[in-house]
């Protein structure tokens, strides 16, 4: 369960990165030393900056360049990829669309999932069915760009989530095979409009750019821009701690499918979004999740460790995605 933590903690993972495979992975100094930074950032916040990630500072970046390039297009052709139940539910959302607790949120965005063939889980994904369609003419390199993204983004996921599994007390693999061997992923690229200004002074209406959330599935990558504060997370006490941003580094966040899978060890954290900076925020948040059709339950480790009892319910993860993507949004 979350502290009263006072701020998010940095984790170098590069010795993780660099043994994520070794068969002898948990008797390794430097893992063990990262999995003993995830393990305390997991108990006590829900959330983290990773640094020694792999992932090129200057795709950071450029992902961000793009999405902020395409959202300042003219609404005419941003709406060309409109988010329609027709497309899976992918596409682009236009200011207030987006539904959180029953409160419009003040961002537009892109919706990304990974792609979901026709009988590929059955009747479990038919709601989810379809291609993304983030192939706006302009920018022209927008649908490459994101692809390689989203590869190194799943990639960096799977080996975090070995050290996760290890300071659970499992095995490296523990979330593999039938939990997350297949996984299913997510990706938001939000943009976060300049805060309004009221009656000519200058003071923001705290307009909340994203209500206050959990994160669905096992673990989420946050690239937010370098210059504007905006995201926030709970603390045990209910005051909201900032998380601003360091540059080159991922904020990351534990979602509900692993706050499951723990028996509540490692909690799901409350956050949101309030851009009161005069500039437009643009955001790029990946999602890594389990397999679609994983049932999820809390592991024997961990169930062991938190006295033999089931804290939460199961889950069917694309049951759970599909619940909270068919009532998210305005259509």
């Amino acid at each position: 369960m979350a502290t009263d933590f006072k701020f998010i903690p940095l984790i170098d993972v590069s010795p993780l990165l660099e043994k994520w495979d070794h068969p002898n992975i948990a008797q390794d100094e430097g893992v063990a030393q990262v999995v003993k930074q995830l393990d305390q950032a997991c108990r006590n916040a829900g959330f983290f900056y990773v640094k020694g990630h792999g992932i090129p500072v200057s795709l950071m970046k450029e992902i961000k360049n793009i999405a902020r390039e395409y959202f300042h297009q003219p609404y005419e052709e941003k709406i060309k990829i409109k988010l329609s139940a027709e497309t899976g539910y992918r596409g682009y959302q236009r200011i207030g669309e987006n539904i959180t607790k029953g409160k419009p949120d003040i961002h537009e965005a892109i919706d990304c999932y990974r792609e979901v063939k026709h009988g590929m889980y059955g009747g479990l994904g038919d709601v989810m069915q379809g291609s993304n369609i983030c192939r706006p003419s302009n920018p022209l390199n927008f649908k490459q760009l994101m692809e390689e993204y989203i590869d190194r983004c799943t990639d960096l996921s799977r080996k975090i989530m070995r050290g996760i599994a290890l300071a659970l007390g499992g095995s490296a693999d523990e979330m593999e095979g039938e939990i997350g061997g297949d996984p299913f992923w997510v990706l938001r690229i939000i943009g976060y409009p300049a805060a309004s200004i009221s009656n000519g002074h200058d003071k923001a209406h705290d307009d909340v750019g994203c209500g206050a959330h959990t994160d669905y599935g096992l673990l989420t990558l946050v690239n937010q821009d370098d210059d504007i504060v905006a995201l926030q997370v709970r603390n045990k006490s209910g005051e909201w701690i900032s998380a601003p941003p360091i540059p080159g580094t991922f904020v990351c966040n534990i979602g509900d499918m692993l706050k499951i899978l723990s028996n509540g060890i490692y909690e799901s954290t409350l956050h949101r979004v309030i851009n009161n900076s005069p500039k437009y925020r643009v955001c790029v948040a990946y999602f890594y999740e389990p397999n679609f059709d994983a049932a999820v339950e809390p592991l024997d480790v961990c169930l062991h460790k938190t006295g033999g009892t089931t804290k939460f319910e199961g889950a069917v993860y694309g049951k759970h995605l599909v619940s909270k993507v068919t009532t998210n949004f305005i259509m």
